[in-house]
C-alpha cells in the first residue's frame, strides 16, 4: 500500500475549501432570473382549514406568485409517502395518512405547509406570507405519545382508527414466556427515550429551476440521498419524469439522518417555479428547521429481563410505543422497527426475545431517523437494562455483561440478526484499563472529601451497519434496494476520477475514497478526484445514511478497481511483452515481478486511449463501473465508560472522564475515524444531558423552538475524549469495514445516564438529567 492509502492518518482533502470559506452550499447557488420563497405554516396543531385568502398578499410589493394546496392537487403532485411497508402483527398494512406538500383541507402540527409566496427578495416573500389571510377552526390536538391512545384523543388521520398506525412484533412470544416462568430474577424498567432535534448546522434548502425551453428540472437541495430523491419526486409525487429531472446536492453542512428524506418543500419549489416561471429558492430560517425538520428517538417503553439463579440472561420482553409524530415520513416505520428491535439481543447471548412496537401518530414534527436510527434507542434500553440488573444482583456492572457476551461467532440472534464476528471482551478490557475502573472507589472517595458524588457508568453496544442485503430488506418491506455504485475513471494523462453513489456531508469522503485508490494504484492522492451529489453525472446510487458508505460504497469502489486493475496488467503485460499473471502495481507504475521491467501508470492510461498497441479483441479507455450489494449487515461494537461528578446542592453534573473503545473492523484513515467518534459522543452526551425536544401537552406549540430553549452542547460540557479501537475485521465485505458514524451517538447515551444514577443513586431519572432533575431526583432518593 502506498503511503497515502489504507491506514494512514491523511488531512482530509476538502476541509481546504471549507475553513477558507470556499465551500458551495445551496444558499450559495445562483442562477440567472432567480426569485425566493417563503412558506406560510400553520400556527395551530391541529384545525380545519376554513378559507385562504390571498389577495392581499399578491397585491404587494415585489409578489410574483402565491399558491395554495388546491392549485397543487390540481396539478396532479402526489402526497408524500413513507418507503418501507411494515404490517402489524395481525397482518393488515400500516396506516399511512396522507401528506399533501402543502394542506389542502386541515394541518395537523404546528408548522404544517400551507402556502408558498414568491417574490423578489426573500425580506418580500416573508413579509407577504404573513399578509396571507387564513381562517382555521382549531382542533384538540395531542403530542405525547401515551395520550394518543388516550380515551377522547383526537382522530389525527382518518386512515389510522385510534391514531394506532402498526402494532408490530419481533421474535418470539411462546418461548419468551417460557423463559420468564423458569426465571430465577426478573427486572423491570420503564424507559423513555426523549426527542430530539437533528440541528445540522446548516439549515435545510431547496433551489427549483424549471427550464421551459428544455422541458426539464432541476433541484438544488440539501440531501444525503440525491438519487433518492429524483426517484421518489419522479415515481410518486409526479413533479417530472425521472429523464427530465436532475437533482444536486452540493457541499452540504451535516445531515444527521435528518436530511435522508424528501421534505414538502423541494416539491413545492420545483412546482413553483413551473407555474411562476422563475427559479425558486427557499432556505429555512433556524425556527423553521426546529419546527419542520424530522425529528428523532421519541420512544416509551416497559421492559423485562429473566435471569437464572447465575444470572445468565434467558428472556427479554420489551413493549415499545414509538411517536411517528404527524405524517409518516420517508424512513420512519423501519426506525422502531427493523433498525432498533432487531438489536435487542445486544451485546448478549439472549435465548428468548420478544418485541411489541406500538407506532402512533401525534399532532407533532414528523419523526424519523436521526443519527444511529433505533440503535441509539436499543443500546439505551439493553444498557440500562444491564446496569440496573447488576445492582439489584449486587455484582459487577462489567462482570454481568462479561458474563453475558456472545463469544462465539457467527451468532444467531432471536430477533433476525446474525452477528458475523466481534470480541465484546477485548473492547471491555480496553476501556477498563483505559479509564482505571480498577481505582475508581479512590477516586469517589477523594470526591466525597469535596462534597461531590462520583459515579462510574458502562455501556457495551452494538449497530448494524451496511443496511443491506437488497432481497433481504425487501422481504422486510424497504421500497428500495440498499446496494451502492461506483465506477472508476481514469483519464488518458493516468487521473483518476472515482464517481459513487454515497453522497459526503461531513464524513471525508473525499479523502479516504481516494486513500483506497492511491492505495490500490499507488497514485499520488491529488491525482483522484471524488465525484458525488449529482444524478447528472452519477448513474445510480441510494446515498449516506446508517455508516454504510465505507462498508457498501468504497466495496462498490473496490469492485470497480479489481476491473481496472484487471485490464490495466493486461495493457501492461501486452507492452512489456510479460505474462499477465507477473505483473504487479507498486507505487504509480505496473512491473514484472522479480524483474527491473515496468511502465508507469500514465503510460498505461494513454495507451489505453491512443489505442495503437491494445492486446487483440480489447476495447480502448480505462473505465470501469460496479454495484455492491452486501451479503450482510456489518456490526461495530465497543465499550464506553463515563465517569462524572454531581454536585448535590445544585444538581450540576460535570463528566470527568469518558473513554470509547471501539471495534470497526478494518480503518482506512484513524483520524477520520476519531472525528466521527468524537462527534457522535457529542451529540449522545447532548442527549443524555442537555437535549429534548418539549410540546405544550394543550396547545401543541413547540416550546423548544430555539437555541434559547433547546440546550445543545458547548465545548465546555464536554470532556477530552479517551478513543481506541480493536478491531476484528467483518467478513460481509471485501474490505472488512464496519462503520463507525454512528456508534458514539450510539453508545454514549446509557453510559452517562448509568453513571449519574451510579452517583446519586436512584434510578429515577429521565433523559436529558438536566441540573433539575438530578437535583430532583437527589431529593427523591434521600426522602426514602
Amino acid at each position: 500500500m502506498g503511503i497515502e492509502g489504507i491506514g494512514a492518518r491523511v488531512a482530509r482533502k476538502e476541509d481546504k475549501r471549507f475553513i477558507t470559506g470556499a465551500g458551495r452550499y445551496v444558499d450559495d447557488m445562483v442562477v440567472p432570473g432567480m426569485k425566493h420563497a417563503a412558506f406560510v405554516r400553520s400556527p395551530y396543531a391541529h384545525a380545519q382549514i376554513r378559507k385562504i385568502d390571498v389577495k392581499a398578499a399578491q397585491a404587494m410589493p415585489g409578489v410574483i406568485a402565491v399558491l395554495t394546496g388546491k392549485e397543487l392537487k390540481a396539478d396532479g403532485i402526489g402526497n408524500l409517502i413513507c418507503g418501507w411497508m411494515i404490517h402489524s402483527k395481525d397482518g393488515s398494512p400500516m396506516k399511512m395518512g396522507a401528506w399533501s406538500p402543502l394542506a389542502v383541507d386541515k394541518v395537523r402540527y404546528v408548522g404544517d405547509a400551507v402556502a408558498i409566496v414568491v417574490a423578489e427578495t426573500k425580506g418580500q416573500a416573508r413579509d407577504a406570507a404573513e399578509a396571507v389571510e387564513i381562517t382555521y377552526k382549531e382542533l384538540k390536538s395531542v403530542a405525547e405519545v401515551t395520550e394518543a391512545v388516550a380515551k377522547g384523543a383526537p382522530q389525527i388521520h382518518p386512515e389510522a382508527e385510534g391514531n394506532l398506525i402498526f402494532d408490530w412484533e419481533i421474535g418470539n412470544v411462546k418461548e419468551t414466556e417460557a423463559a420468564f416462568k423458569k426465571a430465577a430474577h426478573v427486572v423491570k424498567m420503564d424507559v423513555v427515550n426523549n426527542r430530539l432535534v437533528p440541528n445540522a448546522m446548516e439549515p435545510r434548502a431547496a433551489l427549483g429551476h424549471y427550464d421551459k425551453a428544455e422541458d426539464h428540472y432541476t433541484c438544488w437541495t440539501t440531501s444525503q440521498n440525491p438519487h433518492v430523491a429524483r426517484l421518489v419526486m419522479s415515481a410518486f409525487y409526479n413533479v417530472a419524469p425521472e429523464n427530465k429531472l436532475r437533482v444536486i446536492a452540493p457541499d452540504v453542512g451535516g445531515g444527521f439522518g435528518s436530511k435522508i428524506y424528501i421534505y414538502p418543500e423541494e416539491i413545492v419549489c420545483l412546482w413553483a417555479s413551473k407555474k411562476s416561471g422563475v427559479p425558486v429558492k427557499w432556505v429555512a430560517d433556524r425556527t423553521e428547521s426546529f419546527l419542520c425538520d424530522a425529528h428523532g428517538r421519541d420512544h416509551v417503553t416497559h421492559a423485562e429481563m429473566a435471569f437464572d439463579e447465575n444470572h445468565k440472561i434467558l428472556g427479554f420482553k420489551v413493549d415499545t410505543m414509538a411517536n411517528l409524530g404527524a405524517y409518516m415520513s420517508l424512513f420512519s416505520s423501519a426506525t422502531p422497527t427493523y433498525l432498533y428491535a432487531t438489536l435487542l439481543s445486544g451485546q448478549y447471548d439472549i435465548p428468548a426475545i420478544h418485541g411489541n412496537v406500538k407506532a402512533l401518530y401525534t399532532n407533532t414534527a414528523p419523526v424519523d431517523a436521526y443519527r444511529g436510527a433505533g440503535r441509539p434507542e436499543a443500546a439505551f434500553l439493553v444498557e440500562r437494562m444491564m446496569e440496573v440488573s447488576a445492582r439489584q444482583f449486587g455484582m459487577s456492572p462489567a462482570e454481568l455483561r462479561r458474563k453475558n457476551f456472545i463469544t462465539s461467532f457467527p451468532h444467531q440472534t432471536p430477533v433476525i440478526m446474525n452477528y458475523d464476528a466481534g470480541d465484546f471482551a477485548a473492547s471491555l478490557d480496553a476501556a477498563m484499563k483505559e479509564a482505571d475502573y480498577a481505582g475508581f472507589a479512590k477516586r469517589k472517595a477523594e470526591a466525597a472529601k469535596r462534597g461531590k458524588l462520583r459515579g462510574i457508568g458502562m455501556s457495551c453496544y452494538i449497530e448494524a451497519c451496511g443496511i443491506a442485503p437488497s432481497a433481504a430488506v425487501g422481504s422486510l418491506g424497504a421500497g428500495v434496494g440498499l446496494w451502492e455504485s461506483a465506477e472508476v475513471r481514469v483519464n488518458a494523462v493516468g487521473t483518476i476520477e472515482v464517481l459513487t453513489g454515497s453522497h459526503s456531508h461531513g464524513q471525508g469522503h473525499e479523502t479516504t475514497f481516494a486513500q483506497l485508490v492511491a492505495g490500490r494504484l499507488g497514485v499520488p492522492l491529488d491525482s483522484i478526484s471524488i465525484v458525488h451529489g449529482d444524478t447528472d453525472k452519477v448513474q445510480m446510487g441510494m446515498g449516506t445514511y446508517g455508516s454504510r458508505s465505507g462498508a457498501v460504497g468504497m466495496s462498490a469502489i473496490s469492485k470497480a478497481l479489481d476491473k481496472v486493475e484487471a485490464k490495466a496488467k493486461k495493457i501492461a503485460a501486452h507492452l512489456m511483452e510479460a505474462d499477465e499473471g507477473d505483473i504487479v502495481i507498486e507505487n504509480g507504475a505496473l512491473k514484472v515481478a522479480g524483474t527491473d521491467k515496468s511502465v508507469p501508470w500514465f503510460q498505461v492510461a494513454l495507451a489505453s486511449y491512443t489505442a495503437h498497441n491494445l492486446p487483440a479483441g480489447m476495447e480502448p479507455g480505462l473505465k470501469e463501473t460496479a454495484f455492491y450489494d452486501p451479503s450482510n449487515f456489518t456490526f461495530p461494537a465497543g465499550c464506553y465508560i463515563c465517569e462524572v461528578e454531581v454536585d448535590p446542592d445544585t444538581g450540576v453534573t460535570q463528566i470527568v472522564q469518558f473513554v470509547a473503545a471501539d471495534d470497526f473492523g478494518n480503518v482506512i484513515n484513524p483520524m477520520i475515524v476519531e472525528g466521527q467518534v468524537h462527534g457522535g459522543i457529542a451529540q449522545g452526551i447532548g442527549q443524555a444531558l442537555l437535549e429534548g425536544a418539549h410540546y405544550d401537552p394543550d396547545s401543541g406549540q413547540l416550546l423548544t423552538a430555539s437555541y434559547m430553549d433547546y440546550t445543545m452542547p458547548r465545548a465546555n460540557d464536554l470532556p477530552s475524549f479517551k478513543v481506541s479501537t480493536s478491531n476484528t475485521p467483518s467478513p460481509s465485505n471485501p474490505l472488512g469495514m464496519k462503520g463507525c458514524g454512528e456508534a458514539g451517538a450510539i453508545g454514549s447515551p446509557p453510559a452517562v445516564i448509568n453513571a449519574i444514577t451510579d452517583a446519586i443513586g436512584t434510578e429515577n431519572l429521565t433523559m436529558p438529567a438536566t441540573p433539575q432533575k438530578v437535583w430532583a431526583a437527589i431529593r427523591s432518593a434521600t426522602k426514602h
